[in-house]
């Protein structure tokens, strides 16, 4: 795409808006910002610009007039694909697209994308340091937390390797990664879409690729392993019948042998992981209980995952930001066999309702507001043996920016005890 000399508006000012604006600004155009938020409160982010002074910036609130003086309309992740200063762009006919979709036009590399609902972040780590273990300069980034667009242009990299959200599959149209890995399906941004639409979100990862593509497809799951007759790409399941290890590691190895990478790289990788931030981190171990930090646990099937890793006594930390209503099914077993407290930290009485709804009777259960206090009174009830996890459920944002700085607050005052 060329887009020398032409206006481009890009809706955030978040991480992902700052990188996309100074791709635009790389590539010759003349740039805009547009955010709801007020100036001071924008400020920081601002500063992450190359070149702030190079760019018109509009905050506390977006304007007709504003964005359709645009050639193009770019918008951030955060941003629902029917908010108003889309509709605007549209109804003045000026393209739109999401931040995934425009870095994309400007990809020279092939690309290994990895969507759904819980592990994902697990598994393009994973993918990447086994494509570098073989000596590949793979770029891990897309919502794993560094935009694609801060990237792309990066002719160091042989490959990208990029974790995708439904929230930026909705405004893709020509995305086409080489590897698409769909890892799995459960209810997740209720608050966002229906279950079908966030499905048909995932999904579109498939809808560019060709016949010299490939889809990494979980075996296990109806859903994600339905597609296999509606895809275009030679399919490779993971996860089959009879196989026992992670599945996440299942994904991994499957991707790896696209790329001609042996099983016992692969392997090794495994072995030597020490896992990611805010995902089942272990924090500290103090007065022989271990703390560990699985802020970014934002679904019921994600908590199940953390405690059908860890071994009891646990006391749990739940609850934050309502996304829509939550099927505890999977957790529930695994609560009422390991979890001696649930500590609900929430200032949102729905979600507070909601957990006591699903786990009074199953496990004992007290209700805090705030992150300290709530840490304070795990600290007085744990014994030796114990294992103190955040695991919320829910997403961040009753008290927190995001699941990264819930997860720092969690590691802060354990470190600080």
């Amino acid at each position: 795409m060329d887009i020398q000399g032409k206006k481009i508006t890009i809706i955030g000012a978040a991480k992902s808006g700052i990188a996309a604006a100074d791709l635009a600004r790389d590539m010759g155009a003349v740039v805009k910002i547009s955010d709801g938020k007020k100036m001071d409160e924008i400020d920081g982010m601002l500063s992450l610009l190359k070149d702030r002074s190079a760019v018109v910036i509009e905050a506390g609130g977006h304007t007709k007039a504003f964005i359709q003086d645009s050639d193009l309309v770019v918008a951030s992740p955060g941003v629902w694909h029917d908010a108003e200063p889309l509709k605007w762009a549209r109804e003045a006919g000026i393209p739109v697209l999401g931040e995934i979709e425009f870095a994309w036009m400007f990809c020279k590399k092939p690309v290994v994308a990895v969507t759904g609902s819980n592990g994902k972040t697990t598994t393009v780590t994973l993918i990447t340091k086994v494509l570098e273990a073989v000596g590949m300069r793979a770029c891990l980034c897309g919502n794993v937390g560094t935009p694609f667009s801060k990237h792309v242009l990066d002719e160091r990299v042989d490959i990208f390797v990029v974790e995708i959200s439904s929230f930026q599959l909705e405004l893709c149209d020509t995305f086409r990664p080489h590897v698409a890995v769909f890892i799995n399906f459960s209810k997740n941004h209720l608050d966002r879409h229906t279950m079908q639409e966030y499905f048909d979100a995932k999904a579109r990862l498939f809808m560019n690729q060709v016949a010299t593509d490939f889809a990494v497809l979980n075996a296990r799951d109806e859903q994600v392993s339905s597609l296999k007759k509606k895809l275009s790409a030679q399919v490779k399941f993971f996860n089959k019948p009879g196989e026992t290890i992670n599945p996440d590691h299942l994904a991994v190895l499957e991707v790896a042998r696209i790329f001609d990478v042996p099983d016992v790289v692969a392997r090794k990788v495994f072995e030597t992981f020490p896992g990611v931030e805010h995902r089942t981190e272990k924090v500290r171990i103090l007065d022989g209980v271990t703390y560990i930090n699985d802020s970014k646990a934002t679904t019921a099937e994600s908590g199940a995952w953390a405690l059908a890793l860890l071994s009891g006594p646990i006391i749990m930390i739940a609850g934050g930001h309502d996304k829509g209503d939550i099927d505890f099914s999977s957790i529930i077993p695994l609560a009422r066999a390991k979890v001696k407290k649930m500590i609900v930290l929430t200032r949102e009485d729905v979600v507070r309702q909601r957990l006591h709804k699903a786990f009074e009777g199953v496990v004992p259960l007290e209700d805090q507001t705030d992150m300290a206090e709530a840490l304070r009174s795990a600290r007085a009830q744990a014994i030796e043996g114990d294992k103190v996890l955040l695991s919320p459920m829910f997403a961040s944002f009753d008290m927190f920016t995001n699941f990264e700085h819930r997860g720092k607050v969690f590691k802060e005052i354990v470190k600080g005890f």
